[in-house]
Parts: C-alpha cells; sequence; structure tokens
C-alpha cells in the first residue's frame, strides 16, 4: 500500500517502513506524529484519489531526528558598481519513518 502525503509546501509518494527527509516538523527525536493532508491512497486494486483530500485517511510516522543539507551559497553581483554581497544558509531537514497507512 502506498500513498501521497502533503507536508512543508511538497508532496510526497511514501510506502510503510520508508524513510524520508521532509521540511523540518516540531517535535523531538522518537515522537509520533500524523499527516493528515492525504492526497491520494493505493495499492488495492482501484486507489481512492482525494478532491483535494482522501476523507479519513492518515499516515503514521516517527521522527527519527534533525539533519541540516548542504550549504547553499548566494551572491549577490551587479556589474559595475563594485556590489558583492555573499551569503549562504543551511537547510534544517526532519528525516522520518512511516509506520502506517490507513486510508
Amino acid at each position: 500500500m502506498y500513498a501521497v502525503i502533503r507536508t512543508g509546501g511538497k508532496q510526497y509518494r511514501v510506502t510503510e517502513g520508508q524513510t524520508l527527509q521532509v521540511e523540518k516538523l516540531a517535535g523531538t527525536a522518537g515522537d509520533a506524529i500524523s499527516f493528515d493532508e492525504v492526497l491520494l491512497v493505493g495499492g488495492s486494486d482501484t486507489p481512492k484519489v482525494g478532491r483535494p483530500l482522501v476523507n479519513g485517511a492518515s499516515v503514521k510516522a516517527q521522527i527519527m531526528g534533525e539533519e541540516r543539507g548542504e550549504k547553499l551559497v548566494v551572491f549577490k553581483f551587479r556589474r559595475r558598481k563594485n556590489y558583492r554581497r555573499k551569503t549562504g544558509h543551511r537547510q534544517t531537514y526532519t528525516r522520518v519513518r512511516i509506520t502506517g497507512i490507513q486510508g
């Protein structure tokens, strides 16, 4: 069985037992969370497609920890104006393990 969930402005296709990296969520390692924005549940003969969400469907997950992505460099430059600005940041992600899909 699989599902398509929406979190952090992105959509993910998940299966039970899968680990994935999503935008930062509130909680600490070991906490159980639930994704209620389920767009599609499949795996049987006919998938359930939501308009926009599937009624009564949810995906249970467990937080495994937080990680930081690689550094992104932001360089601003205006030619002939002696204007250069170099900044950057590292995005924080949450790694979760899918424990169950109810559809």
